[in-house]
């Protein structure tokens, strides 16, 4: 019988498949030059590191409803693509002919049948590498190893860099602004919002209890967030236009920073828990190898009853690294569980890993504690929904 954990948790790191569904609704009279789109698309996709197989379907009661499935070897990999700038540039031409998107992610926990089978390869080309044996035996293998508790809230943060000198009047800004309507509809309520700076570098986490993007949709429409963001927009390093698609699209593409790894206790949250962020810039090409570093040491954390960390969520792309702690009593009570790095030598696996290692391996506790201050991000506002809206 499959055991469920008590503690609330979600990771991007099983090491198990990866199971991706992306539902389209296209526009009318689209479907030839969405039919192009995805054609060139498949071929490059085909290519990427840990892609295994893809699979085009349309809908039997609406032909203007697609899905595409795709599977991959870990979420890692995945996310390493659907993050890349090549992936930004190789969706763009969907853009003109899909009206609509919604792309749901699942680990692969268990599975019944004899594997793939002889008409696996891609529907609008010849079979690819994925339909080889190599490829079969990956994807009999790679099973998450058991379920994870949820809570039902979806974790989501975006991130973005301001012109060096308007720090404060940028921080001012995000501190200042009208709370949006928390309520989308009967089903999606945003939850809490969480505003944090590093120098120049943004960084907004939102917590949603139902459908992220219908969320996220929602409060890019509120009159107060939509004044927000027209006041920030002479500060942006990277411009941007939020009137018109495009340019908000791959604003908001390029800033998007997944969560990758969240545990929590579970149960009622004490009352003397405080949020903190830290801000972890990696090596060129480790920014994965840091989240899963982090995150195998919050999973530990949390189920230590001497240890006061309650939850943790861990966001990366690339090599920037934002790890986000629900923390009972002050950030420096333990300075090595807080920086991620207690016991045995993972402090300097650590220094390793980030790209501010040339200050030397933080091994003392007052090293340590330094190291943490240089990390810790200023909160700007940590806002929660009423209980009831």
């Amino acid at each position: 019988m499959t055991t469920l954990s008590e503690r609330i948790s979600q990771s991007a790191f099983d090491g198990s498949r990866l199971r991706v569904v992306l539902l389209l609704d296209l526009y009318d009279g689209a479907q030839n030059q969405f039919l192009e789109v995805y054609e060139h698309l498949q071929k490059q996709v085909s290519s990427v590191p840990g892609h295994i197989s893809d699979e085009l379907c349309q809908s039997i009661e609406n032909p203007s409803q697609w899905l595409i499935t795709s599977e991959w070897e870990s979420a890692p990999r995945f996310l390493a693509w659907i993050n890349s700038e090549e992936h930004v540039a190789s969706v763009q031409p969907l853009h003109g002919c899909v009206r609509d998107t919604r792309s749901l992610r699942f680990s692969v926990l268990r599975e019944i049948g004899k594997g793939p089978g002889p008409g696996s390869h891609s529907p609008t080309g010849p079979p690819s590498a994925a339909s080889s044996p190599a490829a079969a035996d990956r994807a009999r293998g790679g099973l998450q190893v058991a379920p994870r508790r949820g809570d039902g809230v979806v974790r989501h943060a975006l991130t973005f860099t301001v012109k060096p000198g308007s720090e404060p009047v940028v921080a001012e800004l995000l501190a200042g602004y009208t709370s949006p309507q928390a309520r989308v509809d009967e089903s999606t309520r945003l939850r809490r919002t969480s505003l944090f700076m590093h120098g120049n570098r943004v960084v907004r986490a939102v917590e949603v209890e139902g459908d992220l993007l219908a969320a996220l949709r929602h409060v890019s429409q509120q009159p107060e967030v939509r004044a927000l963001e027209e006041a920030i927009n002479p500060y942006l390093e990277q411009d941007r236009d939020l009137s018109d698609p495009g340019s908000a699209r791959m604003f908001f593409t390029r800033a998007a920073l997944p969560a990758v790894h969240h545990v929590a206790a579970g149960g009622r949250e004490p009352a003397d828990v405080g949020r903190h962020a830290l801000f972890y810039p990696a090596k060129d090409g480790c920014g994965t190898a840091l989240a899963r570093l982090l995150a195998g040491q919050d999973e530990a954390a949390v189920d230590d009853p001497t240890s006061p960390i309650e939850g943790s969520t861990v966001f990366q792309r690339d090599d920037i690294v934002v790890r986000l702690l629900d923390l009972r009593g002050p950030l420096d009570a333990r300075p090595a569980l807080a920086l991620g790095v207690e016991g045995g030598h993972k402090a300097a696996v650590l220094a390793r890993l980030l790209d501010s290692a040339k200050d030397g391996v933080p091994t003392t506790e007052q090293e340590i504690s330094r190291f943490l201050a240089r990390s810790e991000m200023r909160l700007i506002t940590d806002r929660r929904a009423p209980a009831q809206d």
